[in-house]
Order: structure tokens, then sequence, then C-alpha cells
């Protein structure tokens, strides 16, 4: 093997890979579609293909700011996301609790070399990533 082949591999690599670099990914996109989508619909209006087998009408997350006098619910969206919420919020609690499961993940995702704090704060990650996502469904 040639020195200038050996020198070239790694830059032609990169040169590939640059691309990807500059890509947005929406966590809290993807965190909707694989956990809320289902029940609340890609749209955010309650019609997700599993919405017709519940006890209750899912909600519609297009308007939770209209609802709050056109201010988004932070707080109280982060709470019946996380668990906290009392039950009644969300009809009778059909929606799980996601940061329970988020809790769980955690070590796994993290590794065993993460702190108890770096799990809250990864959970609060994933729960105001996906907040800030549900925002921008919000009906105009």
């Amino acid at each position: 093997m040639n020195f200038r082949m050996i020198v070239a591999s790694p830059i032609v690599a990169l040169a590939f890979m640059a691309p990807s670099f500059g890509q947005d990914i929406d966590i809290g996109q993807r965190e909707y579609m694989n956990s809320c989508a289902q029940c609340h619909g890609a749209s955010g209006r309650g019609d997700g293909y599993l919405a017709g087998f519940l006890n209750s009408p899912t909600p519609d997350l297009t308007v939770l700011q209209r609802d709050n006098g056109g201010v988004f619910p932070v707080a109280s969206v982060y709470a019946v996301i996380d668990g906290s919420a009392a039950a009644g919020v969300h009809g009778d609690r059909e929606m799980p609790a996601w940061g329970n499961r988020y809790s769980v993940q955690a070590g796994r995702q993290l590794g065993r070399e993460f702190l108890s704090d770096d799990s809250d704060t990864f959970v609060r990650g994933r729960i105001l990533a996906l907040i800030e996502y549900i925002s921008t469904l919000q009906a105009e």
C-alpha cells in the first residue's frame, strides 16, 4: 500500500460523510411518531389508528394552545406525558406515562457510567423535545 492511499482514504471517507453532519435530527418529531401518533395521529388531531380502540376520545393536540387562552400549556402537557398529572386530565389515564418508559430506557441508552442525575436529565430532555414538537402542531 502506498502512503498516498493511506492518507487519502480517511479524507475521502470524511468527504462522503460530511453531508450527514449538517442534517437536522428532530428528536421531538421522532419521539412523537414513535410514541404518540398511534393514538393522536400524525397531525395530532386524535385520529391515530389506535384511537378507535380506546374507551375515551383521543384529545386533539392541535388545539392545546387555543384552549389555553393562546398560550401553549407546557407545564400541563409535561405532567400528562411524564405521568404526574392526576387522572382526569387525560380522560381515565389510558395514555401511558411515558416518563416511566423513558426512565427505564435511560439506563440502557446512557450506560452504567452515568449517574441518576444524568438519567433524570435524559428523561426531561426527551419529554421537552416531545413537547416542543407538539407545540409546532398547533392550529393557527
